[in-house]
């Protein structure tokens, strides 16, 4: 791993430590409660053998009236070699009467074994009896013999066997986890190390173009087949990327498009003014250049507006006044704002004839909208053609519609249309004045309306913009 001071690093080192406890722990109580479960197995079967040799014990001494008969000797080496128990009986007092076979004379039965016993039947560990150094699983329990008429005698019992079947199993059982333990924690070493290594990678490649992003190189995008939570974040870092990308462009071109606008009216100011201030311009032509400054000047003020507006729509500080407002009237207001271009072109207009159509808006906003639609439609109309006007009430929606016929858009510029500053290739030979800030304006201001302006065009025959917004505001 390359950065081993990574977060990802961190967090495999710590949760590799968290998967070796819980394999130590799995391990330790799987091994413990398995064998709990195989000596409690083999204290009942000490018990079982047990209760089977006392019950062989009573019926022997039932018929014969001693406890060492030939056949209960026969019977303590048989359970001694095919058990490998060891039984021994005590009198009520403790002393030792019978000894498996080989077995030297026992000394006498500890009070502290008699008393359990006396209290009841138990199978435990015993280190006294037989060895201090090797456990021992004994068990106790104590019967009644009688022979005849004769006077019951109690005799106690212990049974002995070793414990190395026990410890043999938990050494098997150790060993076996040991080595499963080992293989768990060899391979979530390698599938967790491989995965923080794949997410250390794609964090410093995020790191790397992040970092390209942050010194505006947008060249590059984020490998988005990252893993994980990564992968939507670079997703959406990639967008905010290809936003900032647009906006850098955009800029360029808004300083591109603003310079060249206002160096054009600047320098025919200029020059103009210059002009009549040195003499180059006789006085008898002062005004006719005066009237061409004053034009170059509301074309700077225009400009100037439109920037202004998308500024203050921009940073939420517009606030509209809405009434009441005849849209029809306001629209026939508009085109015959128009009214020279309209002749000049010889272009024909319909649908300003269609009942009055009224809804709750801006009035002077609104105009803005239309005039931007208008002025477009008259500037890419073309000559001898049509501008259709349309005027729709639907439940409570009001639609204003702007045809024109010509040159119509592509659909790759039908999707760019209302950004700032965007214009048509066919647009620049046609639209030498504008900034392309029209229509994004005109989109913002029916937005504020609650409403939308959506543009329909078929290439080579038409371009027609409806605007669509609440009759009453809420």
């Amino acid at each position: 791993m390359k950065n081993k001071k990574s977060t990802y690093y961190r967090l495999f080192r710590f949760s590799y430590i968290i998967v070796i406890c819980i394999v130590l722990l799995f391990g330790i109580a799987i091994t413990f409660f398995s064998t709990m479960i195989f000596k409690k197995e083999k204290f009942n079967e000490i018990q079982s053998v047990s209760d089977i040799f006392i019950s062989i014990m009573k019926a022997d001494y039932a018929s014969s009236g001693t406890l060492n008969s030939a056949a209960m000797t026969e019977v303590y080496n048989s359970f001694s070699d095919e058990y490998d128990i060891d039984i021994y009986l005590y009198d009520e007092n403790g002393n030792c009467i019978t000894v498996p076979q080989g077995v030297n004379e026992r000394n006498p039965l500890s009070q502290d074994i008699i008393k359990r016993i006396d209290k009841d039947s138990f199978a435990d560990f015993d280190t006294k009896t037989i060895s201090s150094k090797q456990p021992s699983i004994l068990y106790g329990d104590r019967f009644s013999v009688k022979y005849g008429d004769s006077e019951r005698m109690r005799i106690y019992l212990t049974a002995y066997s070793s414990t190395e079947s026990i410890n043999s199993f938990t050494i098997k059982l150790v060993l076996f986890f040991t080595i499963l333990g080992i293989l768990i924690l060899i391979l979530s070493y390698r599938l967790m190390r491989r995965q923080a290594d794949k997410y250390t990678s794609s964090a410093e490649e995020f790191r790397r173009v992040c970092e390209k992003f942050a010194k505006s190189d947008f060249s590059e995008r984020i490998n988005i087949q990252n893993v994980g939570t990564l992968q939507d974040i670079s997703k959406h870092v990639n967008v905010l990327a290809d936003n900032a990308a647009n906006s850098d462009e955009t800029s360029k071109t808004f300083i591109a498009n603003v310079s060249h606008e206002l160096r054009t009216p600047m320098t025919t100011i200029g020059g103009f003014v210059d002009g009549i201030l040195d003499g180059t311009i006789p006085k008898s032509k002062q005004n006719e250049y005066l009237v061409l400054v004053s034009k170059e000047i509301k074309r700077l003020k225009i400009l100037i507006s439109s920037m202004l507006s998308m500024s203050r729509f921009e940073s939420g500080t517009l606030t509209p006044n809405f009434k009441e407002t005849n849209l029809t009237d306001l629209v026939i207001q508009t085109v015959l704002m128009f009214e020279k271009k309209i002749n000049d072109k010889n272009l024909e207009i319909e649908g300003l004839d269609s009942d009055r159509l009224t809804a709750v808006v801006d009035a002077d906003l609104m105009q803005q909208v239309i005039y931007n639609l208008v002025e477009n439609a008259v500037k890419f109309v073309d000559k001898g053609g049509t501008i259709s006007f349309g005027f729709e009430k639907n439940k409570n929606t009001c639609t204003v519609s702007i045809k024109n016929t010509g040159e119509g858009l592509k659909n790759s510029e039908i999707q760019q249309v209302f950004d700032r500053f965007y214009k048509t290739d066919s647009s620049r030979g046609k639209d030498t004045t504008g900034l392309g800030l029209g229509l994004s304006i005109s989109r913002k201001i029916v937005h504020i309306h609650k409403g939308h302006i959506i543009v329909k065009s078929v290439y080579g025959e038409y371009t027609e913009f409806s605007v669509e917004i609440p009759e009453k505001q809420n």
